[in-house]
């Protein structure tokens, strides 16, 4: 509903979610499915159609959890399906002779996460919400108080419950007060798409080394052949050395270092995307304030390595719109008691992704020689006990 104060158009919601990337569509999306009351506040992106043979440079690991969520609220059969890869098995070699296999039938599962580039997940969560009938307002945010959001033409948006879906450097929580602790690692995570020589049948592929983790995700074939995403996190000074390289020198160097890296595991790879690069850091922030909520990167980032990032935020999601959904009548959807709950709800999947992640950081960045030794017996005894993968596989299914 829209009144008028003092010559400033106001909107009136129940709940207001400020942000437009995939964490704040999501969130706006199933609570409108929910018949929630929402207006979604944030820039409609304009998204290029997609090219079939180049594929973005984002790509996230989605878990099948966030599958069944993504379904649930009706997007996830909108993925053109030839833009979508099944992982059904991952391989991980540590920096010594560890060694660990993974595979979807060892905990009777069809798959262990599909590969979906940001850009699609996007535009099928843009298409949705334009389709859902609740109100966007196209306007960035500029200003905050309990219960009242102002956009830059000045116009106020009132909702009992405000969610913060507006990303690691979240605007709104910065105007809410809330305070971030952020750990950085001193680490860039690079990404760039390769062609390679072999199929990869399905298999994703990480190796835990003394200079990084490095991942290769795959990809949809081309008419270039197979594909796979290269996700690399470096020592920030080497990182910052090669992104500096001109690219025909960058690309020679980038190809020899994985030759290396790889061991060949996929024959030749052939940059075929631009290398991008960005800091990564462990972000940690209060959960809730009054009649305020943060989900995803406003809420927590970790390290990449497990690739949960995205799937914890959509996991706050649906976390969040379930119980405010869920509330009983006599409370509003910002009551303290509702926002607590989502608070209780989260904190321990959060803790525990945190623990392993930044667990595994520490662990495979110490290399004194007791450490190394330990840390790759650990993954050959895991690998031969099938009930300790399958939890670890149920664990990251979540």
């Amino acid at each position: 509903m829209s009144v008028s104060t003092n010559n400033r158009p106001v909107l009136a919601s129940s709940i207001a979610v400020c942000g437009t990337g995939i964490a704040g569509l999501a969130c706006a999306l199933a609570f409108a499915r929910r018949g929630q009351q929402v207006a979604l506040l944030g820039p409609k992106h304009q998204l290029e159609a997609a090219d079939p043979e180049t594929y973005h440079p984002r790509v996230y690991a989605i878990s099948p959890a966030s599958q069944k969520f993504l379904s649930s609220i009706g997007v996830w059969d909108m993925l053109p399906a030839s833009r979508v890869t099944a992982i059904e098995s991952m391989e991980i070699f540590g920096d010594g002779d560890g060694h660990l296999n993974l595979t979807a039938w060892q905990n009777a599962m069809p798959e262990l996460a599909w590969i979906v580039e940001a850009n699609e997940i996007e535009r099928v969560l843009t298409q949705a919400v334009q389709f859902a009938g609740l109100q966007w307002v196209n306007e960035k945010f500029v200003a905050y108080q309990p219960g009242a959001l102002t956009t830059e033409s000045g116009q106020v948006i009132e909702a009992n419950l405000i969610v913060a879906a507006d990303g690691a450097q979240s605007p709104l929580r910065q105007a809410a007060g809330i305070a971030v602790d952020i750990r950085p690692y001193g680490v860039t995570g690079l990404v760039a798409h390769f062609n390679c020589a072999q199929p990869h049948h399905g298999k994703a592929l990480q190796w835990f080394r003394g200079d990084g983790v490095l991942a290769l995700l795959p990809l949809p074939d081309t008419r270039m052949g197979h594909q796979v995403s290269m996700v690399w996190s470096l020592e920030q000074g080497e990182a910052n050395a090669l992104l500096a390289l001109e690219v025909t020198e960058q690309s020679r160097r980038l190809s020899s270092m994985l030759a290396q890296a790889t061991s060949g595991q996929l024959g030749e790879l052939t940059q075929c995307a631009p290398l991008h690069g960005f800091p990564l850091s462990l972000n940690q922030s209060q959960r809730i304030a009054d009649r305020l909520a943060l989900v995803g990167d406003a809420a927590h980032r970790l390290h990449p390595l497990a690739g949960q990032g995205l799937n914890l935020g959509l996991g706050d999601v649906q976390s969040l719109v379930e119980i405010v959904a869920g509330r009983e009548p006599f409370r509003q959807a910002g009551d303290p008691m509702v926002l607590r709950r989502y608070r209780r709800a989260r904190a321990e999947p959060v803790l525990a992704m945190r623990l392993v992640t930044d667990g595994l950081h520490r662990l495979f960045d110490a290399q004194t020689t007791p450490v190394v030794w330990l840390r790759n017996m650990g993954m050959n005894i895991v690998d031969k006990l099938p009930l300790l993968k399958r939890q670890i596989i149920g664990g990251a299914s979540r």
